[in-house]
């Protein structure tokens, strides 16, 4: 893993795939369009870091803080991509881009856009 962006990337696929199942790393890669290895490479470096657990039967959950980041990270994804569907953007590039936008967006920024579309 390069980056916090990517760590970002592994830990909200982790927490999507979660709320469908258990989550093993052939689904990560699926998911993500990555390499097996590089999930596997990718995992060892987010258990060392306390971000994940794996269980005996290669199941992956998120530790608390893994959790947490994940679902700061999903919750700017989907904020990000709604305002983009409501101004007109499809559905694909709002998701494409969001995805983007979801990693270098300032906590300043969010907090405006989430005020200016009603969240909390």
């Amino acid at each position: 893993m390069r980056s916090s962006e990517s760590r970002e990337d592994y830990l909200e696929a982790i927490l999507m795939l979660s709320e469908q199942g258990d989550v093993h790393s052939i689904a990560i890669a699926n998911k993500l369009g990555v390499t097996k290895p590089s999930v596997s490479h990718a995992m060892k470096l987010l258990r060392e870091g306390g971000y994940i657990k794996m269980d005996d039967d290669n199941h992956i959950t998120l530790t608390k803080t893994g959790r947490t980041i994940a679902e700061a990270v999903y919750s700017r994804h989907k904020t990000l991509m709604k305002l983009l569907i409501d101004m007109g953007v499809n559905e694909k590039t709002a998701f494409d881009d969001a995805c983007k936008m979801e990693h270098i967006i300032s906590d300043a920024s969010f907090e405006a856009i989430k005020r200016f579309k009603g969240e909390k």
